[in-house]
């Protein structure tokens, strides 16, 4: 079957081809960065009016790059919830509307659904079951996953996802949307230790997050100095070490409570060297096997919608009309496939 996936839940555009036999024929992301670049964080409206002139010309880019015409295509997949309402809707409506011209199923996907199984489109990939570590700009969490559609929520964020404290503290310190990797690379000329910000909730049991405090403890820091390079370069690094370290604290004891010995990072925050490198580090002090997806993969991006949508395909029941999105949608509600 082959599959035409479609994801605009925020600001990246993304479509793709995928083929359940052949695997990924063709993908493309339009990025709307330097669109949002100005404000220090999305726009919604400038988002989704973005979506509705992009979505169409890449689609016919990506057919044309997969060699696939409208007629070989199974199925429509688009991202359905969480995200922006706005953009979801473009993406659902052009997506349905394509789905019933060529007179094939459409499929509504969970965007945290499509992160979770993007390792599955690497010639490495996990198998179930395994722990997985959800980190974005609007999600963090840690999953245990016994099969699609079986998503266990061990914890949650209870205020600001990491990519959001991310994009936040890189406004304070004057850097540029995204926060991610703007805070990665001014901490790689910060001096080791200069600061020490602490560790969010890791000095009680539990699994869930909260990194609020922690942006409010870099804008204190801030506040005591001249914001210089080399002040945001010093703060840069205790920010991304104290984040990265409680991530990968939590994910000690996640593995520790399921005993799984697989494990899955992904989202943007995935991309994100030094959280790489220290989960290979523990790697190393205990036997598991952690998966990522390729770099331009942790991004939200259509390929992994496309591929969620063969897999559910395959079980979904007799297509209807009528569509909604959910900006705000459970995974653990989703039904095993």
């Amino acid at each position: 079957m082959i599959i035409l996936g479609i994801e605009t839940s925020c600001d990246d555009t993304g479509v793709a081809v995928y083929d359940t036999d052949a695997g990924l024929r063709a993908h493309a992301l339009a990025s709307q960065v330097e669109l949002h670049q100005p404000y220090g964080g999305i726009v919604p409206e400038l988002a989704a009016r973005d979506h509705i002139q992009t979505l169409r010309p890449l689609i016919m880019e990506v057919l044309i790059r997969a060699k696939v015409k409208p007629a070989q295509i199974n199925g429509v997949a688009y991202t359905a919830g969480p995200g922006l309402a706005g953009a979801l809707l473009v993406g659902a409506s052009l997506g349905r509307s394509l789905a019933w011209a060529w007179n094939v199923p459409a499929i509504d996907i969970h965007h945290m659904e499509g992160h979770l199984l993007s390792p599955m489109l690497e010639p490495n990939r996990p198998e179930f079951p395994f722990l997985a570590l959800l980190v974005s700009g609007g999600h963090t969490m840690l999953v245990d996953v016994s099969g699609v559609g079986r998503y266990d929520i061990l914890g949650s964020t209870l205020d600001d996802a990491i990519g959001e404290a991310f994009d936040k503290t890189a406004k304070l310190l004057g850097l540029e949307y995204p926060g991610g990797p703007s805070i990665a690379k001014a901490a790689e000329h910060g001096n080791l230790g200069q600061f020490r910000f602490p560790r969010p909730m890791t000095d009680r049991p539990g699994l869930d997050f909260s990194f609020s405090g922690l942006k409010t403890y870099a804008r204190n820091t801030v506040a005591e100095g001249d914001l210089d390079d080399q002040l945001v370069a010093d703060v840069a690094w205790a920010f991304q070490d104290a984040a990265v370290d409680t991530l990968v604290i939590k994910c000690r004891r996640a593995l520790e409570v399921t005993g799984h010995d697989q494990m899955v990072i992904a989202g943007g925050v995935g991309a994100n060297s030094e959280l790489r490198r220290r989960m290979a580090d523990v790697a190393t002090t205990r036997p598991i096997s952690v998966f990522y997806p390729r770099p331009e993969l942790c991004t939200d991006n259509g390929a992994m919608i496309a591929y969620a949508g063969g897999l559910r395909l395959k079980s979904m029941a007799k297509d209807s009309l009528d569509f909604t999105v959910r900006p705000r949608w459970s995974l653990s509600s989703l039904g095993a496939v």
